[in-house]
């Protein structure tokens, strides 16, 4: 839960709230707190009317600033969407002295503008790209950054999360994008960047905070927060959360889930800690693949080859009868923390985790050059177990040699992922239908069913890695790191009839991440850093596709200069970077075997980016960000590719969120955000318009613990490409009003 520290001119009276704040939370005894929280699962009612939410953000805790002392406050007055304190030890430095851009998206973000996924919550980050999830790899949250992929550079709590699902934000204390290499920070992959969701956990508190939330398009929500202490040194926390709901401006397209996360901290206030934690989320969704791009060699639409066809954007493609996605997530963790001493610190993580996915999505492809007619015979069936085994531990010290004052990190990490994908037939009925007017309740009656055959991964990581932060003086900081990742890869393919064939490849690299940062006032800083990272041809725990055995790894490096300033008694954070991102050793088809690949492309983004992000005064809260990203193909053996721009790197991007309280308790909001086109594919073809999003948001807090809040999404009800693939593009969502009443106990 954010920290959030105001001067006590604006702490609200105990008995008495002031304006735009809620009274300090009641005690509840916990087999209370659970039973009510419990009901609202097992209850359909409360689900849809009545159900508890407590979003971290009602609670709008964030770190105090320098010098002055921790309060936990709850309410609006006084948040401040500013946050300074990365969970990574791995981050040697304040965020001002990182020579590299973060962008840190807080609980009070997240609350207030009513975010439910991560897909939502990136949309305040610019640079980031939403994929459709082609390419052989599950639905989910697919995503660039900075002109490339991210999909398996997605992480809990520093934890490899790389099952295909669309990610709640129930229990999502911050989400803190890295952009630029993952160098010593996190591994093989993230070339372009990471994205690190922090879980909420235990606190030294007591509070029960609930959200009920309905909206157009049938939304129902609710989630809640139950925080108890159980000794001077003992807490439990259990967030819940039910959610269901259609998708705005998209037929038939639903989404139904609900989870449950109990964890307890052990040792609180001492030198020792344990925290145990559990995280179950369940989804019963129906999927969605878009609309399909018009052929180039289609005759009935001549003069929409290669473009979005003239259809009604809410069209949805597949038979609601076989169309299905389910979804089961599991994560076991368990960490030990232990002080020795003020400048001596070890932390050691162990987390189990699984992601069962059953899913049947219809890709909508035209059934020949001559007409519009639909087909669905294009089906993608994943009947998918994945899970993982991950142990880091972190030594952390501060000390001194000389006059210059070390920040070490250092540690080691073993992660074993293990994926099994049963391949599977279907029977029945597979009607075509009509782009202009799709017929999603057509008769299916047929069966899945396995093959026999399937494919099955085992990729074990080895890790050691190590940085440490030297300040040289008042003025003066260096950084280096260094990590050595070995990635073992086996897989097998098996056949129905029981042939079973091999691979196996095993890649190991040094990666590097070095920086200087000059401080010219206390408040400031300038820098220049360097990162590197590897990309093994596995990552995706596949060697089956094409000749993947044979290829060395891709290898990426960025270079970026930047300045970052705090202001305003360090409530508000600017920076400004300019950076160079290069992939060489790129995968690419080869132009005359497009089944085999080789490893003979370059890929560069050189950009600029700028952001701000806190208080402007004691009212006026922001969060805004730009990027520009010049993105070119500069080696391919790919005719006609060489200089084309890469796929889904829009030139411009664009995002604000801005809030104003009033001293009547009233808060109002707005948000904008704008996606410059972008090219579907690296042969730059196929181009999805840019598109302007308006949001806004009404909140006003009420004595008693209780607060109402409408919050408002695309405005302005633009159609357009919110997930951009070769084949198709899936519409974002259309406008939709959201009424949410935020209490407390």
């Amino acid at each position: 839960m954010a920290k959030l520290s105001i001067t006590p001119a604006l702490l609200p009276d105990t008995n008495i709230p002031g304006p735009g704040s809620f009274m300090r939370a009641g005690k509840m005894a916990l087999p209370a707190a659970i039973g009510l929280a419990l009901a609202t699962v097992a209850s359909p009612s409360l689900q849809a009317d009545a159900a508890l939410h407590a979003d971290a953000a009602v609670s709008a805790i964030s770190a105090p600033k320098k010098g002055q002392e921790e309060v936990w406050v709850v309410g609006q007055q006084g948040e401040n969407y500013l946050e300074d304190d990365l969970s990574s030890e791995l981050y040697t430095t304040e965020l001002i002295n990182t020579a590299r851009t973060i962008s840190v998206i807080t609980a009070d973000v997240i609350r207030d503008q009513g975010a439910d996924s991560l897909t939502d919550i990136l949309s305040n980050v610019p640079g980031i790209s939403i994929q459709a999830g082609e390419g052989g790899v599950p639905a989910g949250d697919q995503l660039s950054i900075r002109g490339f992929s991210a999909r398996t550079d997605i992480f809990i709590d520093g934890v490899r999360d790389f099952g295909g699902y669309a990610r709640d934000s129930y229990l999502i204390e911050q989400v803190e994008v890295a952009k630029g290499p993952g160098s010593n920070y996190t591994g093989r992959g993230s070339t372009g960047g990471s994205i690190n969701m922090v879980s909420k956990t235990a606190k030294d508190e007591d509070f029960i905070f609930g959200t009920v939330s309905l909206g157009t398009d049938n939304y129902k929500r609710a989630t809640a927060d139950v925080n108890q202490k159980i000794s001077e040194t003992a807490a439990f926390r259990l967030n819940l959360m039910v959610h269901d709901a259609d998708v705005p401006g998209r037929d038939v397209v639903d989404n139904s889930r609900w989870g449950i996360a109990p964890t307890v901290t052990l040792g609180l206030g001492t030198n020792t800690r344990y925290i145990l934690s559990y995280a179950h989320l369940d989804q019963e969704n129906t999927p969605d693949y878009g609309i399909p791009w018009v052929p180039v060699t289609n005759n009935a639409l001549p003069e929409y080859r290669n473009k979005m066809p003239p259809v009604n954007y809410s069209n949805w493609y597949g038979m609601k009868e076989r169309d299905y996605e389910d979804i089961d997530n599991d994560n076991f963790t368990a960490r030990i923390e232990h002080d020795f001493n003020a400048s001596l610190r070890i932390s050691s993580q162990l987390r189990w985790g699984e992601t069962y996915r059953d899913s049947l999505i219809t890709a909508p492809r035209f059934n020949s050059n001559d007409s519009t007619a639909i087909r669905r015979n294009d089906w993608k069936s994943r009947d998918q177990e994945d899970t993982i085994v991950d142990s880091l531990t972190i030594l952390t010290a501060d000390f001194q040699t000389g006059s210059i004052q070390h920040s070490l990190a250092t540690g080691l990490e073993f992660s074993d992922e293990v994926e099994t994908n049963y391949i599977r037939a279907i029977t029945g009925n597979q009607p075509l239908t009509d782009l202009y007017n799709p017929t999603p309740n057509d008769p299916w009656g047929g069966t899945i069913f396995r093959t026999g055959a399937y494919a099955e991964a085992d990729g074990f990581t080895s890790s050691a890695f190590l940085a440490d932060s030297l300040t040289l003086n008042e003025h003066w900081l260096v950084t280096a790191g260094i990590r050595w990742d070995e990635f073992r890869l086996k897989f097998k393919d098996v056949a129905a009839n029981g042939t079973v064939t091999p691979y196996e490849r095993t890649d190991d690299d040094w990666n590097y991440q070095a920086s200087i940062v000059y401080k010219p006032a206390e408040n400031g800083s300038i820098y220049a850093g360097y990162g590197t990272s590897f990309n093994p041809s596995g990552e995706g725990l596949t060697l089956a596709t094409r000749n993947l055995e044979d290829l060395a790894p891709e290898e990426g490096k960025s270079m970026e200069l930047g300045t970052k300033w705090e202001l305003f008694d360090q409530n508000l954070l600017l920076t400004a970077a300019l950076f160079r991102t290069v992939k060489t050793n790129a995968r690419e088809n080869d132009p005359v075997d497009a089944t085999l690949i080789q490893v003979v492309g370059e890929q560069q983004v050189d950009g600029i980016e700028l952001s701000a992000v806190g208080r402007l005064n004691d009212h006026w809260n922001i969060l805004a960000g730009y990027t520009f990203m010049d993105s070119e193909i500069t080696k391919t053996i790919l005719p006609g590719q060489l200089g084309n721009e890469l796929p889904n790197t829009p030139e411009n991007t664009f995002s604000l969120w801005t809030t104003y309280e009033f001293d009547v308790g009233l808060q109002a909001g707005f948000g904008w955000q704008f996606v410059d086109d972008r090219y579907s594919a690296s042969n730059n073809e196929r181009m999805a318009p840019s598109y302007d999003l308006f949001n806004a948001m009404l909140s006003y807090g009420f004595s008693n613990g209780f607060g109402l809040r409408l919050n408002a999404t695309n405005l302005t009800d633009e159609d357009y490409a919110g997930s951009v693939g070769g084949g198709h593009y899936i519409p974002g969502e259309g406008r939709s009003f959201l009424m949410s009443a935020d209490f407390q106990f």
